[in-house]
């Protein structure tokens, strides 16, 4: 392969990147250049487990195999462009630079249960969502599986903290970067690398369903989240542009098509956003949509970005609507608002960075 060539026919390094290469394509790669197969394995845990940033921390490798690989293969290295703090907790937004000059964000979340990393799958985002930031000016291309990767070793290399969970919920639609993502999914989780279990990974869909039931023919073990934002078809439609191609109906049958083929619970994450989706009347269709779905809906007060008119309800108002769901037997959360004093929605901090540029 002489070029990565991703999504909108955009290459993006004129060598293969050797970090979204598993083991198996690796070894042949290390073959064809002379090398003995063991070095591979060598290479790769370097890369996935001790999640080395360059050749020069590999010291069991040879000088000759690192100068080859140089020659031959991109290595993936995200460099950080800015770090923002929250000082309400302990939450870190990334914005890293890819070695083509674009800029992707993710998020670093300390939790009870543990470290957790908000990864993106694509630079910006085709789905045109109403209240997001990530789409504003589109789709630049998707990541490779290395990208993808490496956002979370080098949030773990930079805070010292073992992540023990990942949400592919940034900038992007990850079902819209498809064989990337499933690439991504089985190096994070595979033995030979970080050996994350499955059930510690989320992946999130706006509602490409003939991609939600191809996920569910893999019977991975990962969570699905759906960002479903309105009880009806008329709503979803004027928040979220996918509702156009695909209708909610034909998206909750593919969810529940990936339940019935993976046994995962369902999340549904509602963007609450005052005055538009947040009423009793909402709520009691919601209620409806959901009844008998082994499901959690994940409430979340809309991030205010500058771009759009969109406001969060008050606190009065989202616990009401929660308290709805619950007593009609939904499973509901109000998701903890992390980072919310700096650039926390998606494609905040990028959207900033591009227009100071």
């Amino acid at each position: 392969m002489s070029n990565e060539i991703i999504s909108d026919n955009t290459t993006i390094n004129a060598l293969p990147d050797i970090k979204s290469m598993p083991l198996p394509e690796l070894t042949e790669a290390v073959v064809s250049l002379g090398e003995p197969k063991f070095r591979a394995k060598q290479l790769y845990e370097w890369m996935h487990k001790k999640m080395a940033g360059s050749y020069d921390e590999m010291t069991n490798i040879p000088k000759s195999l690192k100068e080859k690989l140089s020659n031959a293969y991109s290595f993936t290295s995200l460099q950080v462009v800015d770090v923002q703090e929250s000082k309400l907790d302990e939450t870190k937004k990334f914005l890293f630079g890819l070695s083509d000059g674009n800029v992707i964000e993710s998020v670093f979340m300390k939790y009870k249960f543990g470290c957790s990393v908000c990864i993106s799958s694509q630079v910006g985002c085709r789905m045109g969502c109403r209240f997001c930031a990530s789409t504003i000016d589109g789709v630049v291309r998707s990541l490779l599986p290395g990208e993808m990767l490496d956002q979370i070793y080098a949030i773990s290399r930079i805070t010292g903290q073992k992540i023990s969970h990942v949400v592919v919920m940034g900038s992007g639609e990850p079902l819209d970067n498809y064989d990337n993502l499933l690439k991504f999914i089985r190096m994070l989780t595979g033995e030979e690398g970080m050996n994350m279990s499955q059930r510690n990974l989320t992946v999130s869909t706006c509602g490409l369903v003939p991609k939600i039931r191809e996920l569910a023919g893999e019977h991975f073990s990962i969570n699905l989240a759906l960002s479903l934002h309105a009880s009806n078809q008329e709503k979803r439609q004027k928040l979220m542009p996918i509702a156009n191609k695909y209708e909610l109906s034909e998206v909750i049958d593919a969810c529940k098509f990936y339940f019935d083929e993976t046994g995962r619970q369902l999340t549904f994450e509602y963007s609450l956003v005052a005055g538009v989706n947040d009423t009793a009347e909402d709520a009691a269709e919601l209620v409806d949509l959901l009844k008998g779905l082994n499901a959690i809906v994940n409430l979340i007060p809309v991030n205010p970005i500058k771009e759009r008119n969109f406001a969060a309800p008050t606190r009065e108002n989202a616990l009401a609507f929660k308290n709805k769901l619950e007593k009609s037997g939904i499973n509901v959360t109000i998701r903890r608002e992390m980072g919310r004093d700096i650039d926390g929605a998606c494609g905040q901090l990028r959207r900033r960075h591009l227009n100071e540029k």
